[in-house]
């Protein structure tokens, strides 16, 4: 790409995203037209027909066969094939996946339950299971909820599918902030995404040139889920997994979750608005908009990773009014970064430049880390029993790095506890009030020593599902939104920023270091396709404003269009610099984010 092509695009993005932070309800509604709602199933000839005010739709051994929209007339799928799969499947470790249907003589049996309800169920040769179809008067919403069990032990999760849906739909999925791509497109066919990590809210939209359909699950259990993007041969269809919790070893059924599907006309943000309404009523949202501080609507650049050096302070507050600029500080401690967490002792060069930085207005975010923590640390006696362990495998959840090599996490009990300069860090189970007594006590020590009101916690979107997954009645993804408030009510109250941005780490924190899609430091070939979707920011930009996370030094093309993927995701400008050199003569593509940001 050109640079001058960049500067147009990012300028018009910046623009649209300074209107969206200014009125983020502000989306055009679309037409409304009175309508009678109603709603009725039937099952005929071992088919289950539904028909609702806003859709029809026909079943056929738990496949969707047709879908139409009733205000438009446009048909979704095409040539449904039932015999090339099976509708519901058991999902195993490394993906192994079972089918639940009529082959090796089993068989599917359909039954009318009412007039708005009917079951389908599975009794296939390596497993059986139900499927309850319904309607929603009020929605119009087609309801699948799918269930299925073995005598085999290992169950990972239950999976329904939906397929051959026409091919000129394009993918519009919370991954990485938001995505807009054809189906058959190689950075998407074939993936699984697991939540909240990488499929970032519970919903997924299928658009076209006129309208569209979605599925989405009310869910707010913190139950886990997954989608499955194509298949090795097929791209045109999906896979809705209702996952068990761990451990897995001995489960052998899976289910729980209810997917609705509806159809809607015009583009994509119609869903999503409909979602986000779904998820401020569930999670009452309204009262955290109204506990924000109204600051950080305004800040309009932000600096990650930023260098502990007042001359950085000095030449943006020449550029910028400090107050609308926020900044991310990672080595601030008398400790390594990545080294001796949960202890936080700013250094006389960091306390300085906070202090400073705050006399000057400026908004900074000292690092700390949600979840991991340093073995070598004396708290880790306490605590090695609620550690992260993989669902699969069941390896320590963490990382070392020791010259530039991932290590992994020693798994021999003396090695973890003496190799601080490996970096080792292991995770600590968020729901645990242990944990989360001894980082908020740390936090808060901090905070009173050295007055700040703002933190970044690193890590906040690693919460998934474990073989270690419950934790004092609670998954690593709820005590991660326990952590997360617990730490913004500390002291006067804090301002809290994360790594990453989910529909459940957003409900806490005001700013989120968003990733790149696949590109956390080194960018994938075709990142480029990425852009131009910010589904993330359209649903949760009232609560957490994004800022970019690295590579944003717009030293080479490869960064210039990191900077330009990060603002057409709807992410404040952002920029990473060495020095206060990159601030007095810019290059480029520094100059541009701070000239958006000074408009």
């Amino acid at each position: 790409m050109k640079r001058r092509d960049f500067f147009k695009t990012a300028g018009a993005v910046a623009v649209a995203d300074v209107l969206l932070h200014a009125n983020p309800g502000a989306e055009a509604a679309p037409a409304k037209v009175a309508e009678e709602k109603y709603a009725t199933l039937q099952v005929r000839d071992d088919k289950i027909y539904a028909e609702t005010h806003t859709l029809s739709a026909v079943i056929d051994k738990g496949f969707i066969t047709t879908l139409r929209s009733k205000r438009s007339g446009e048909s979704f799928l095409q040539h449904v094939d039932i015999t090339k799969s099976a509708a519901l499947q058991l999902i195993y470790s490394k993906e192994e996946v079972v089918p639940i249907d009529e082959s090796k003589f089993g068989n599917i049996v359909t039954t009318s339950l009412s007039t708005t309800r009917a079951e389908i169920a599975f009794h296939g040769w390596d497993g059986d299971g139900i499927m309850i179809i319904s309607v929603d008067v009020e929605s119009g919403d087609l309801l699948i909820e799918p269930s299925a069990f073995s005598s085999r032990p290992g169950v990972r999760a239950c999976r329904w599918n939906l397929r051959d849906f026409r091919s000129d739909l394009e993918l519009v999925a919370p991954f990485f902030q938001g995505i807009k791509l054809a189906l058959s497109d190689p950075l998407i066919k074939n993936t699984r995404w697991h939540w909240p990590m990488f499929w970032e809210a519970g919903l997924v939209i299928l658009q076209s040139k006129n309208g569209g359909f979605w599925v989405h699950t009310q869910d707010n259990r913190y139950r886990y889920k997954a989608l499955q993007v194509g298949s090795a041969t097929a791209a045109t269809c999906l896979g809705f997994d209702s996952e068990a919790y761990g451990p897995i070893d001995e489960n052998k059924s899976a289910g729980g979750l209810v997917w609705r599907l509806n159809v809607f006309e015009g583009d994509w943000i119609h869903p999503a608005k409909q979602y986000r309404q779904w998820l401020w009523h569930a999670y009452r949202l309204g009262d955290e908009e109204h506990r924000r501080r109204p600051w950080i609507h305004d800040v309009s650049f932000a600096v990650s990773w930023c260098p502990t050096d007042v001359a950085i302070l000095q030449a943006i507050a020449k550029k910028l009014d400090p107050r609308k600029v926020l900044l991310h500080l990672p080595n601030w401690r008398t400790d390594p970064y990545d080294e001796n967490y949960p202890q936080y002792i700013a250094s006389d060069a960091a306390r300085a430049f906070i202090q400073q930085g705050q006399d000057m207005g400026f908004h900074v975010m000292p690092h700390f880390n949600a979840v991991d923590m340093d073995p070598s640390h004396p708290s880790y006696a306490l605590l090695h029993d609620f550690q992260y362990r993989d669902i699969e495998d069941k390896t320590l959840g963490g990382w070392s790095w020791y010259q530039g090599r991932g290590l992994g996490v020693p798994e021999s009990n003396a090695s973890r506890l003496k190799n601080r300069d490996k970096k080792v860090m292991i995770k600590v189970h968020p729901g645990l009030a242990m944990w989360r007594s001894i980082l908020g006590r740390a936090i808060l020590n901090a905070v009173r020593t050295d007055h700040f009101d703002t933190v970044f916690i690193d890590v906040t979107l690693v919460s998934h599902n474990l073989h270690t997954c419950l934790v004092e009645g609670m998954t690593s993804t709820e005590g991660m939104r326990k952590l997360i408030n617990h730490v913004a009510e500390l002291g006067e109250g804090l301002v809290v920023g994360g790594e990453g941005l989910n529909e459940i780490t957003m409900q806490g924190q005001s700013f989120a270091q968003a990733h790149l899609f696949k590109s956390w430091q080194a960018s994938i070939e075709g990142l480029e396709r990425t852009g131009g979707c910010n589904l993330n920011e359209r649903l949760f930009g009232r609560l957490c404003h994004t800022i970019g996370y690295s590579g944003l030094g717009g030293r080479t093309p490869n960064e210039e269009l990191r900077m330009r993927m990060q603002l057409e995701h709807g992410a404040i400008p952002t920029v990473t610099i060495r020095s206060a050199a990159d601030i007095i003569d810019p290059n480029p593509a520094v100059k541009r984010m701070l000239e958006l940001a000074s408009s």
